[in-house]
Parts: C-alpha cells; structure tokens; sequence
C-alpha cells in the first residue's frame, strides 16, 4: 500500500485541498485500493477542525468530497507510515525535514511545487493569508495529476480506469 502525506502549516487549507483532490484523482483512475492519502500541519492552533471555508467552497464546486477531514499535526511516525510526505512550501519542506522522527524516516519528501516546473512559483500561496484559493485549487490539480503520475510509474501501479 502506497501511502502519501500532505503537509502545510494550519493543515486547514493547501493539505486538505491537496488531499482531497488527490483521493478523487486516485478513484477516477480506480486506484483506491493501492493507494491513501492524508493530510497534516506543521502548526497545531486547528487541530480537529474542518478544512477552511474557502477550501470547501472550492472542492464543493469541484464536486470533489472532504468528508471526515480533520486537521492534525505531523506525527513523527510518520515518517515511516507515508511512502510520499509532500510539502505545499519550502518554509513546510524545512520545517518537515528538521521534525523529530525525520533522521530516521523511509518516505520521500517532495516539495510540492517540483511537480510543476512550469508554474512561476516555488511555494503553493498561502490562501488563508491570501484569499486566493482558486489559484490553489488550479496548482493543487495540477500538481495532483502530476504526482499520481510520478507514483503510478515509480511504484509500479496498474490503473484500472
């Protein structure tokens, strides 16, 4: 079982859109069974709330579901839990790598926007700070697509779809 780890700051608005968006790209493509998907927070101010408003606002009109998520903060098993910890920023990347529990870690850590080479931007903005959270979902689909890719092909993973 192939398992990733998105990680933010508040784990209220890019993780949990990342995480939700990412779990609905692995049902289209009938991978539910070979893959999960979670979400934390460096910070620990909203552990146990929904995900922000305007990030259930997006994936409500995305039609993607959110149901169940709760905010938590990075644990130091996972770092061996998760085969993927991906970081929305470099702020999140550093803060991940210098967790207790990251000196001994199996998973991979990736900083999210190395999936898109493309884009302009080295960190996945900040909606909370910014309020741009269509922006976010446009990188975070993007960036999903991309990832599921990289997995697919590095883990060896047959779709069924």
């Amino acid at each position: 079982m192939v398992q990733v780890l998105f990680v933010c700051l508040g784990n209220i608005c890019r993780s949990p859109m990342a995480e939700a968006v990412l779990r609905q790209k692995i049902k289209d493509k009938g991978l539910s069974e070979q893959l999960v998907v979670d979400s934390a927070g460096t910070g620990d101010w909203h552990i146990g709330k929904p995900p922000h408003e305007g990030t259930r606002g997006i994936l409500d009109n995305q039609g993607i579901s959110y149901s169940g998520m709760k905010a938590r903060q990075l644990h130091p098993d996972d770092f061996q839990q998760f085969t993927y910890i991906v970081c929305m920023d470099r702020s999140n990347e550093s803060n991940v790598m210098n967790w207790e529990g990251a000196s001994s870690k199996t998973s991979t850590v990736i900083r999210f926007m190395s999936l898109l080479p493309e884009e302009s931007v080295e960190d996945v903005p900040d909606p909370y700070h910014t309020g741009n959270f269509d922006e976010v979902y446009r990188l975070v689909s993007s960036g999903c697509s991309k990832l599921l890719e990289r997995i697919v092909q590095e883990q060896h993973l047959l779709t069924t779809m």
